[in-house]
């Protein structure tokens, strides 16, 4: 076994009117928000998954059945806590997080500083390590007509 490990996460999400839109552990603001069985938190998801794969956990999925009426609704914040806890028992802590979100509005910028904030309290590691990006599609693909929003992640984690 060696001390690092990379992982690697990506997720996608339909938006839709009348459903709350969740990124990164905040509220946003928007007449559309992400589909799906959690409160669809689609940074999040990433993150989760790009950690579990660093760890050779499986995936989200395979943790948090979709199938499963317990996670119906449930806070993505939850998730990552116990993300966390399965890779923490295996003897890792988050070295990095480097994760870019597309999304063609809104601008997520203004909102990138208080998303670093929140996951870093519910990962309990420093802000320094999670770094957080934006992108359009230049109103191409799905995103780009605004059906949905997709997301990268990649993480580093190292034996403690």
């Amino acid at each position: 076994m060696t001390n690092f490990r990379i992982g690697f996460g990506y997720d996608v999400h339909q938006l839709r009117e009348g459903y709350e839109f969740w990124l990164g552990g905040i509220k946003l603001e928007h007449e559309k928000g992400a589909v799906g069985h959690s409160d669809a938190d689609v940074l999040i998801h990433v993150i989760c998954d790009a950690l579990l794969g660093a760890a050779n956990l499986r995936d989200i999925g395979y943790h948090f059945s979709d199938k499963d009426p317990k996670y119906k609704g449930i806070d993505s914040k939850i998730l990552l806590r116990e993300v966390m806890q399965l890779v923490r028992n295996e003897g890792f802590e988050v070295g990095n997080i480097d994760s870019t979100v597309c999304l063609q509005v809104p601008k997520l910028n203004p909102h990138i500083p208080e998303m670093k904030a929140c996951l870093a309290e519910v990962m309990g590691t420093p802000i320094s390590n999670i770094s957080i990006k934006a992108t359009t599609t230049e109103q191409l693909g799905f995103v780009g007509r605004q059906e949905g929003i997709s997301a990268y992640c990649v993480v580093l984690i190292h034996k403690v």
